[in-house]
């Protein structure tokens, strides 16, 4: 309760499908989805109504994710609508939420258009939060923004899960957003998680390779060419999802793959302080 799980990964890893399938917005062909001690892997829509104030998604495109012929009242009014509340209370309740994420009452009669892109985000999280959920997967929220509308918006999500003490599943490709606002963290390579813990130990010490390689690529402006240690990049193309490497997934791309790794999954072993990683070769 009240953390922050960041998935990180390259573009086409799953991290968005997964994020689906936690919510319901994905059937998951395979596994199980439980949400405090609930199993919702097989609901339908049906059965998620009278959950849905749960979990909720905050989307990545704030200009898409946003009914462009409904007002702001009408879009943050349906979560109302769907979970009964009275209607005397609506008004008060709405107010209220456009305060906590930064916006005037106003807003509720003007459409989405009339907003930039950072006070989009901000009904987009007002429309999430306007339950008070358990739980919010935020996919990619900031990376359609500019890089100061960016801060503000992690900003808020931090206050909010303080105030609200909600858990958060946060979707990015950028690590150092991860790095501001993560508890945890768990890398995905090709549809699995290769390892996961706390973000002081993945940052201080990443164990598998592909998690090296994902730090290698991100820019240190704090350290300058002389002083920087040698960088490992990874070379080639994820390979397809539907033509999946035998062994270890990512065996194609790794420097270090031997003949053990082209014949067993590696399975995600606990390594100590609550991390765990899925490597033959992680020590």
């Amino acid at each position: 309760k009240g953390e922050t799980l960041a998935i990180v990964g390259e573009s086409g890893c799953g991290k968005s499908t997964l994020g689906r399938a936690i919510v319901g917005l994905t059937r998951p062909t395979a596994g199980s989805v439980v949400i405090d001690g609930v199993d919702v892997t097989a609901y339908s829509r049906r059965d998620w109504r009278p959950i849905r104030n749960w979990a909720q998604t905050i989307f990545q495109d704030p200009y898409s994710s946003l009914n462009p012929r409904k007002t702001v009242g009408q879009i943050l009014s349906a979560p109302l609508e769907v979970q009964a509340v009275p209607v005397p209370q609506r008004s008060e309740m709405l107010a209220e939420l456009l305060a906590s994420v930064g916006l005037h009452p106003d807003a509720l009669t003007r459409y989405p258009h009339e907003f930039s892109g950072g006070q989009r985000q901000r009904i987009g999280i007002a429309r999430a939060v306007c339950m008070s959920p358990k739980l919010i997967v935020c996919d990619e929220p900031v990376s359609a923004l500019d890089v100061s509308v960016q801060s503000q918006i992690i900003n808020l999500l931090v206050e909010l899960q303080e105030r609200l003490s909600m858990s958060y599943v946060f979707i990015s490709h950028d690590l150092s957003v991860v790095q501001h606002i993560a508890d945890r963290v768990a890398v995905m390579y090709l549809g699995r998680i290769v390892e996961v813990g706390s973000r002081k130990t993945l940052w201080a010490a990443p164990r598998h390779p592909y998690t090296r390689g994902l730090f290698d690529a991100a820019p240190d402006p704090e350290l300058d060419s002389s002083s920087r240690r040698q960088r490992v990049l990874l070379e080639g193309e994820i390979p397809s999802p539907f033509a999946v490497p035998s062994g270890c997934c990512f065996r194609t791309r790794c420097p270090m793959a031997e003949a053990r790794c082209a014949q067993e999954v590696p399975v995600l072993r606990e390594t100590g302080s609550g991390a765990a990683v899925a490597c033959h070769l992680a020590s």
